[in-house]
Order: C-alpha cells, then structure tokens, then sequence
C-alpha cells in the first residue's frame, strides 16, 4: 500500500474511533447551495469556509447526527482552538475540515479548492502539499528514521527537494542530532517534534493538530504547542487546534466551542 493512502487510512480511523464509538455510513440532508458570488466573498479572503456541514453515521440502521449543520469561516493566517466534550464532534469536525473524511451534505471549501464533492482519492491529492496535520499518537513509520519519516510523504509526492526540506526542518523543531534515529529510540517529544516537521515541512497552507500533547507529560506538552506555534508563525500558517487545554485557547485568536455536533459558542480568545 502507498505511504501516503496508508497514513490516510491510519489517520482516517483514528480520528473515526474518536467520535461516535466508530459507527460509519453516509445520508443525505438538503442545504440551499450558496451561489458563486457568495463563494466568490466567504472564500476570498478565508482559508476554511463551511457551511451547512453535516455528518450522519450509519443512517439506514441506526442513525447517528454526528454534525448537525456546520457554518463555520476561518481567515487566512488566523490560530483557532476547537474545544467541547468528548463526543461532542470536535474530531469529526476536523476530519472533515481537512479531507480525512467526507461530510454527508453542506458545502465546503479548503485552502482555495471546492471539497464538496471530491472523493478520497480527490481529496488526498487535494490535501498534497496544502494540508498538515498532527495527531496525538504520533503516527510515524517504526522502520523509518526521523529524516525519512519526514522526507518520504513528499518524495512519494515528487518533491526532488524532499530530504533537504526535511532535514532543514528536523533542524527548525531541535532535531538535528536526531536525523538518523528510529522513533524507538526518540522520547514522546521528540517523536511528536518529528510529527510536527511532517507536517510542515511540505509548506502547507494549513495546519490541523489534534490534541498534539495528548500523550505527552505538561513540561514537554508546553514545550511541543511553544514549537507548534513558533513555526506557525514562522511560515503564516492557519492553525486550528483541538484540545481540552484552557490554557492554550488561550494563545489562540479564537476559540470555537463544539456540543453536540453544533458550534456552541464562537469567541475571540480573551
């Protein structure tokens, strides 16, 4: 199986068994399309534009409202958290967002390409190069140095450069000792210091992470969102943020609060 299809699929089920206990399947709910000169003002001038989003796993059995109907604008260069209960459709949410998963009905733009009505295989390429994401767990490849785990996802996507942006990268995050090491032998943080060169070293244009210091102890999480937020603002990257961390919504721009499948409350973090 190619990387790249493969960490989608790693990816795709992880954040699949964070919401609602892993049921999938697809319905389909009506939305009035918006007009191409309402895109035309929403996506302008935004990274994400949402709306209508919904995602309804396992409708003919036993259907579960994932999301219920998303309207959600993000600016370009804007550091969103995404906080609420668990289940309430945070993961989901992201999933959608950034092409993991495909919503059941509403409209959805992403870094300047429709999503819509992409399928996987669309939405992977449409994710090349665009679109970084970090997860909790990691996800690196055990037979693979840190340098390859990195350099790999972009060679197999025809980057010449792959390894010099890779090792440039590993260097940005404090890793330069570590260029030939396994994940074995690298600490959580080092490994999610990895994760995050992954994910930025293609030069994406957006940055999703998922509890990014879920699996690691408070001195070295604080130390990965300080990374994260460094490079974020090194490369002007829009960051959406999910986490259960009072203290980093507060770093952030903005924090959109998520329950039951809706966005609850949508403020400018104080």
């Amino acid at each position: 199986m190619p990387l790249i299809r493969m960490m989608r699929v790693t990816d795709h089920m992880k954040l699949r068994e964070q919401s609602t206990n892993g049921l999938v399947a697809s319905v389909s709910l009506l939305a009035r399309p918006p007009s191409l000169c309402d895109w035309f003002l929403v996506t302008s001038q935004n990274t994400i534009s949402a709306r209508n989003l919904t995602l309804t796993y396992d409708p003919d059995k036993n259907p579960v409202e994932v999301l219920r109907g998303i309207d959600l604008d993000i600016a370009t260069g804007e550091i969103v958290a995404l906080l609420g209960p668990s289940g309430s459709g945070k993961s989901s949410l992201m999933a959608v967002l950034s092409g993991l998963e495909r919503s059941t009905s509403g409209d959805l733009h992403v870094a300047g390409q429709n999503f819509t009505n992409m399928d996987e295989d669309e939405l992977a390429q449409a994710r090349r190069g665009n679109i970084g994401i970090v997860l909790q767990a990691f996800h690196l490849l055990p037979t693979m140095t840190a340098l390859e785990n990195v350099a790999t996802p972009m060679e197999l996507a025809g980057d010449a450069d792959a390894a010099s942006k890779a090792e440039a990268e590993l260097r940005a995050v404090g890793l330069g000792h570590r260029l030939d090491h396994y994940p074995t032998q690298l600490s959580g943080g080092e490994q999610q210091r990895v994760a995050i060169a992954r994910a930025i070293a293609p030069g994406p244009d957006l940055i999703f992470a998922d509890e990014p210091t879920g699996n690691l102890d408070v001195s070295t999480g604080h130390d990965i969102i300080d990374l994260l937020f460094k490079r974020r603002q090194q490369t002007g990257a829009t960051l959406l943020v999910i986490t259960h961390d009072a203290e980093l919504a507060e770093r952030c721009d903005r924090v959109i609060t998520i329950g039951d499948g809706l966005i609850a409350k949508d403020s400018k973090a104080a």
